[in-house]
């Protein structure tokens, strides 16, 4: 019985204080590497993201991309948190711009001294995916947008320093610059495009090392009423000028695109001035989605805008003011699609397992763990599996859950086929997902009777 004693102490021991965690590696993954569905859409309402999984994630797509904004007055993890979650049921990818507030005509101009608290709140959210898109500001190339002076020296240090800390946070963060205004001139306040990427490597010759893609404001212009199979600048195909002026300006590192505005303004009434007819921005964007935007350098293309009803974005809006939807919602809809495959963390921590203490030779038995969903992807019913270590005595049978999304706590049940011989026997479970650990270890202690 001493001896009994002894090892049944030290199969506790075991149970108590044996959790290896599983290793977890954070960095971004190249989204053009797996299977992408570059469809999206630019919203301003959160309240929207049923109808934007509608549109993006039709006719055989997943995982398509949404581009909304958060200001630095609207820092609320919870209210974010409800956000990404519902965007993870939905399977929307988020691209967040971050922004300031917009006073007296003017975007105040970022105060470096709030990036700290950016990281902060940007690091709380558990994101949808595991690259985390960001796009740091809004065409500073305007006056408007950088609180009403043109500073392409100040932006530069701010996507740099901005870029460094989230990466030192964590390495997941994607960091995409500022979408830039293509079309503008140089003015007192706005400064061509051109000229601004100039004078920002002149400032920090390293800023675009601070980046992992390219954002592009790709819109039809000019008045964003120009024709869908225009080359160059200033057209729908302006991320292919940026890409290549970049090049000539010595920036040797690939860029994967973003494309999170573009779109052809509409007319309203007859007393607006027409531009293009609801039914010819169908046209357009069914020939630029399927002719222009399937290069394979393009990660999302989020036109702007699913809904608004006031001035002065209300021309760009996909629903009209009664909530009805334009027909070029529908002909988007039904363009077919790819389903996407994004890599996400998943990740379990086991907090309790048990099966029966006492069991008889060559009975088998069931057991449960009690086990949380600390990664990204909601764990649907057979997706994760219990694993036994016990060499060839035990077999696992099936594992049964229902769904646990991340931060629940969900129940997983296993049968076991029991070959163990007589004596106590020492064996531990684990959380898999395609044969790869994802949990800690936890070790059982078993009796078996003759």
């Amino acid at each position: 019985m001493g001896h009994f004693r002894k090892s049944l102490i030290l199969v506790f021991i075991l149970f108590i204080f044996s959790f290896i965690l599983a290793d977890t590696s954070y960095a971004i993954f190249n989204p053009l590497e797996t299977k992408n569905n570059y469809f999206g859409i630019h919203i301003a309402d959160t309240t929207d993201l049923a109808d934007a999984a509608k549109l993006v994630n039709s006719s055989g797509g997943d995982w398509g991309y949404i581009t909304f904004v958060i200001r630095n007055d609207e820092r609320d993890t919870k209210r974010w948190q409800e956000v990404f979650d519902n965007a993870r049921r939905l399977h929307l990818i988020p691209i967040v711009r971050v922004a300031t507030r917009f006073e007296n005509g003017n975007w105040e101009k970022p105060n470096l001294d709030e990036i700290d608290g950016w990281v902060s709140f940007l690091s709380s959210l558990n994101w949808v995916i595991k690259n985390r898109y960001l796009v740091l500001g809004n065409e500073p190339n305007h006056a408007a947008e950088w609180g009403g002076e043109i500073n392409p020296s100040e932006y530069a240090k701010y996507l740099s320093i901005f870029s460094q800390r989230l990466k030192k946070e964590s390495e997941d963060f994607f960091i995409l610059p500022a979408g830039f205004d293509a079309s503008a001139p140089n003015s007192k306040i706005s400064m061509e495009e051109s000229l601004f990427l100039r004078k920002m490597l002149e400032t920090d010759p390293g800023v675009f090392a601070n980046i992992d893609g390219w954002t592009s404001h790709s819109y039809p212009n000019p008045g964003f009423s120009g024709f869908e199979n225009a080359y160059g600048k200033g057209t729908v195909r302006t991320y292919e000028w940026e890409l290549n002026y970049l090049k000539n300006l010595g920036v040797a590192k690939e860029l994967p695109i973003f494309i999170t505005e573009t779109g052809w303004i509409h007319e309203l009434d007859k007393e607006n001035k027409v531009n293009t007819s609801i039914v010819k921005i169908g046209q357009k964007l069914q020939y630029s989605f399927t002719n222009v935007w399937n290069d394979k350098r393009i990660v999302a293309v989020t036109p702007f805008l699913l809904s608004y009803y006031d001035v002065p974005f209300d021309v760009f809006s996909w629903k009209d003011k009664n909530g009805k939807f334009y027909e070029f919602y529908n002909q988007i809809q039904s363009i077919p699609k790819t389903k996407g495959e994004p890599v996400q963390i998943t990740r379990g921590q086991i907090e309790m397992a048990f099966v029966p203490t006492i069991v008889r030779l060559n009975k088998n038995f069931k057991g449960f763990i009690l086990a949380k969903n600390i990664g990204q992807s909601i764990w649907e019913p057979g997706m994760i599996i219990a694993n036994i270590y016990s060499g060839d005595n035990l077999v696992l049978e099936n594992t049964q859950n229902n769904f646990i999304e991340p931060k629940q706590i969900g129940i997983l049940t296993f049968d076991v086929i029991n070959n163990h011989p007589v004596g106590i026997n020492v064996f531990s479970v684990a959380l898999f997902l395609h044969n790869k650990d994802i949990s800690n270890q936890i070790f059982l202690p078993q009796l078996v009777l003759p």
